[in-house]
């Protein structure tokens, strides 16, 4: 493989990245890290209330570890908060073990609101990385204070880790970086998998089935460790924890099936054979029991879910000096491809010991690692495979645009006259057609210009989406003629449509009135139709009459079989 696309698309993810991180230099986003302040809770029976506790600072325990004081339920206070500006703010923090956390916030006023969420709805609030995120309640004054009522905690990592005050900006910009990092991520698995099953089905290597399973296992474990799967399904947090828990063991253990296939069999015999095998059965067993019997027995089944993990890396030691000592052909190839995941799936374990503060780089260095070993591996692929499906979306957007150009009407963005019918005509259930015809409309044209005329189409054309119901038809049929369809039970009043296109603030002020006829009948065929626009039109015609700017309404039609 030549190393040219290699480095294009090692060059390409990094740009992703380095522009997501990318800010604009004349706006200051909002990114305060916070110091959590912990505090066991002793139950309801203390009395204690998040008004006491927030004049209790002292009470706060902000120098030992969270970790020091086991599972259960905590109070976590913050330091004050700095001044913000009058941007909406939310508040970020990892996704943990709990059952549930209430946000109270403490603002200048003295008032204090709260939010929060539960395991079983905390995917509402789920971000990329699995960071959990909660807005600010808004109010007058300003926040100052930050209280966190969490129960449950199962405290292997921490209580509450990574508290970060942002704003909508700092927000999307650490949305952007993640979504640049997992996709990046999966579109390489996707490549790795195509690859690999291809040379499969023509070179017969045993170790290229064992690697498609270990690159599905990781495909799994990034889509539940972003937060994507609570996001998508709502599933309870917690069992997602247990989903991410097994697929990575998972990963691990068809990695090291991937390595015994990979080297030549003289590296694995002897007593390297049956132990590989033994940790292979470890982690899985340490995993299944995490899933299992977690909280119940959390201290003894993280421990040791996080302990087998130890064993992969010790594992790797020996395989590669017996490789090195049986010259092995693939030593080399091995060495590069699997160095950075080895060091960084080191730290990662380490951190799970907490011998490292938390930080969400360090909570995905698996994906930058094994985003890493892709490149390495199957670059070539991966970037053919995106530039297909840069030019697949491209050419559907563009059908897209196309379809949009020939159904919309250029100046209101309705949909135009033929659309309409299109749409209309066909129906089975009896509908009302609403006709809207702005008075005087030369006159307007007249007074403020053919320009100032548009705009005046313009807003009419959003008043009528606003007032109407989603699934209704919206068109512009004619110059300055307008109409809706909606099922006749549908709650839409022509009136309340009138009252809409009256409190639209017209160009230079000036006012604008319309006149709105309405019927009720079926649309089976196109006859159906012009009987209910004429009917419509003459009911128009009477609001006309009758001095404009109302609503008249047409006998409703008779329903022919």
């Amino acid at each position: 493989m030549s190393s040219a696309p290699a480095i294009r698309w090692i060059l390409t993810v990094l740009l992703l990245v380095l522009t997501a991180f990318a800010a604009d230099p004349a706006h200051a986003a909002v990114h305060v890290p916070l110091r959590a302040c912990i505090l066991p809770a002793t139950g309801q029976a203390d009395g204690r209330t998040a008004a006491m506790l927030f004049t209790q600072p002292q009470r706060f325990d902000c120098a030992g570890k969270q970790t020091a004081y086991g599972a259960g339920d905590y109070w976590v206070l913050s330091q004050p908060l700095p001044a913000t500006g009058d941007a909406p703010l939310r508040v970020r923090q990892a996704s943990l073990w709990q059952t549930r956390a209430t946000l109270y916030v403490l603002y200048a006023d003295g008032a204090i609101r709260r939010t929060g969420f539960t395991s079983a709805n905390a995917g509402r609030h789920l971000r990329l990385g699995a960071i959990i995120e909660l807005a600010l309640p808004r109010h007058a004054a300003p926040p100052v204070r930050l209280l966190w009522h969490v129960e449950g905690a199962l405290n292997r990592r921490g209580v509450v880790i990574g508290p970060t005050l942002i704003d909508r900006d700092a927000a999307a910009a650490a949305d952007m970086t993640m979504a640049a990092l997992y996709a990046a991520f999966a579109g390489m698995c996707l490549a790795l998998l195509v690859y690999n099953l291809a040379l499969w089905a023509a070179l017969r290597q045993a170790f290229q089935p064992a690697y498609c399973l270990m690159v599905l296992c990781l495909l799994g474990y990034a889509f539940t460790s972003s937060g994507l799967l609570g996001q998508i399904t709502g599933i309870d947090n917690n069992d997602r924890q247990r989903i991410n828990y097994v697929l990575l063991a998972g990963s691990a253990a068809a990695a090291l099936v991937f390595a015994r296939a990979f080297f030549e069999r003289r590296v694995f015999d002897g007593w390297l054979r049956p132990y590989s095998s033994a940790v292979i059965a470890f982690v899985l067993l340490a995993a299944a029991a995490y899933a299992g019997l977690t909280p119940r027995f959390a201290a003894i089944t993280d421990l040791i879910s996080t302990s087998s993990y130890l064993f992969v890396i010790t594992l790797l030691a020996p395989i590669l000096i017996r490789a090195y000592r049986r010259r092995s052909n693939y030593l080399w190839v091995f060495g590069l491809a699997w160095g950075a995941p080895v060091v960084l799936g080191s730290v990662r374990i380490l951190a799970a010991f907490n011998v490292f503060a938390w930080q969400l780089w360090i909570d995905n260095s698996t994906l930058l690692a094994m985003a890493l070993e892709a490149a390495l591996s199957s670059l070539g692929v991966a970037y053919r495979i995106r530039l297909l499906s840069l030019e697949r979306d491209a050419a559907r957007e563009q059908e897209i645009a196309a379809r949009l150009l020939a159904a919309t009407d250029p100046l209101t963005g309705l949909l135009n006259r033929r659309a309409f019918l299109d749409g209309a005509i066909g129906r089975e259930d009896a509908h009302q057609l609403i006709l809207v015809d702005i008075d005087h409309f030369k006159r307007i044209n007249e007074t403020i210009g053919h320009d100032g005329g548009d705009e005046v189409l313009r807003l009419i054309a959003r008043s009528l989406r606003a007032a109407a119901t989603p699934e209704a038809l919206v068109a512009r049929i004619g110059g300055e003629e307008f109409a809706l369809l909606v099922r006749a039970d549908t709650p839409l009043d022509a009136r309340a449509v009138l009252d809409r296109l009256r409190m639209e603030r017209m160009p230079f002020d000036l006012v604008v009135t319309a006149s709105i006829g309405t019927c009720t009948g079926t649309l089976r065929r196109e006859t159906d139709w012009k009987a209910l626009y004429r009917c419509a039109d003459r009911a128009l015609f009477a609001a006309k009459a009758a001095g404009r700017d109302r609503v008249r309404h047409g006998a409703p039609l008779a329903q022919v079989a």
